[in-house]
């Protein structure tokens, strides 16, 4: 009897547990990046600055730099679980969960972070957050990263300059895409960059200029080809919720989050913009070397992408190439 009267007991408690409000819980947000430095975890700062503006009884707690013991693509599975309530999440990792998530990185689609931001409010964001939904998370902001090349020993023009590199591209679209130029890739979150550039499993990789120079990758290569015109890679990297966890706002503190996500959107579009001169300069001061893509050398990297990542991706699903189809219908 007492055996089941505990039962009922624990039962009860988690039942009261998932009904408490929102207010009354620690709202927890993961992410891999450097506290107080890199743009990602103070564009988040500002989001939960904005947030307690409006309501200061919604209360978070920010775990930097995988401090809370979650690996960086692992807080996908905690997301949908609902174990963890927020985090930083580039999204290219969640290809594991559903291969359409590639559509946030496809090179040579978002050519710009104006054009980035053109995307909010499209059919195309409405279809990736039923992507999202469908997948057990709700994407919050709107932060887009321009993104860039370097290598240990040579400079990155066109196609042909990648044959023979070991390269980290963070998505199967653009490794599609290396293979097909005779790169060979290794598939890693961005924080084992560094140590396998370090070690000799990488000879280059492609990633964003933000990271760069938060994780000082100007430490472990020399030759930077950053974006000219046209930004090659540029990848979605929100602030993202669980979706158990974001049903149970209210309307009223759904939309607290929503004004809040779009003063941390311009906040972190002033960073990106910065981001990649950023890395220039690192770059050039630890005596490394730089080159701007040419716009001929773009038009290259696009015309294999459309040959090679973009068909790939469409064939995958019918989902897949409606998104694709999507995001080009955004001029």
């Amino acid at each position: 009897m007492k055996a089941i009267s505990a039962c009922i007991a624990a039962t009860m408690a988690a039942l009261l547990s998932a009904l408490a409000p929102v207010s009354a819980q620690e709202i927890k947000i993961s992410h891999q990046f450097k506290a107080n430095a890199d743009g990602r975890d103070l564009a988040t700062r500002v989001f939960v600055k904005e947030v307690n503006a409006r309501d200061p009884s919604l209360k978070f707690r920010i775990y930097p730099a995988q401090s809370l013991g979650i690996k960086p693509i692992a807080q996908f599975d905690a997301l949908q679980n609902g174990t963890l309530e927020m985090a930083v999440f580039p999204m290219s990792y969640a290809v594991g969960k559903a291969a359409e998530f590639s559509i946030i990185i496809m090179p040579g689609t978002i050519p710009t972070l104006e054009h980035a931001m053109k995307l909010r409010g499209t059919p195309f964001q409405k279809k990736l957050q039923d992507l999202a939904h469908a997948n057990g998370v709700h994407i919050v902001t709107w932060w887009w990263t321009p993104g860039a090349f370097a290598t240990k020993d040579r400079e990155i023009t066109g196609p042909k300059s990648v044959d023979g590199l070991k390269m980290r591209a963070a998505d199967p679209t653009f490794e599609a895409m290396l293979k097909a130029a005779g790169a060979s890739v290794v598939n890693m979150p961005s924080t084992e960059i560094y140590p396998s550039l370090q070690s000799g499993v990488l000879s280059g990789t492609l990633t964003s200029a933000e990271t760069f120079v938060s994780m000082r990758l100007y430490e472990q290569t020399k030759y930077a080809t950053t974006p000219g015109k046209y930004a090659l890679w540029m990848l979605l990297q929100p602030l993202v919720m669980s979706k158990q966890h974001w049903d149970k706002l209210t309307p009223a503190q759904q939309k607290i989050f929503e004004e809040a996500a779009l003063k941390s959107d311009e906040y972190f579009l002033g960073l990106q913009r910065d981001a990649v001169k950023d890395m220039e300069t690192a770059y050039k001061k630890a005596g490394g070397h730089v080159h701007e893509m040419s716009q001929a050398e773009y038009d290259q990297w696009a015309a294999l992408a459309r040959e090679t990542a973009w068909k790939e991706f469409a064939a995958k699903s019918p989902t897949a190439k409606d998104l694709l189809d999507a995001l080009l219908a955004v001029k």
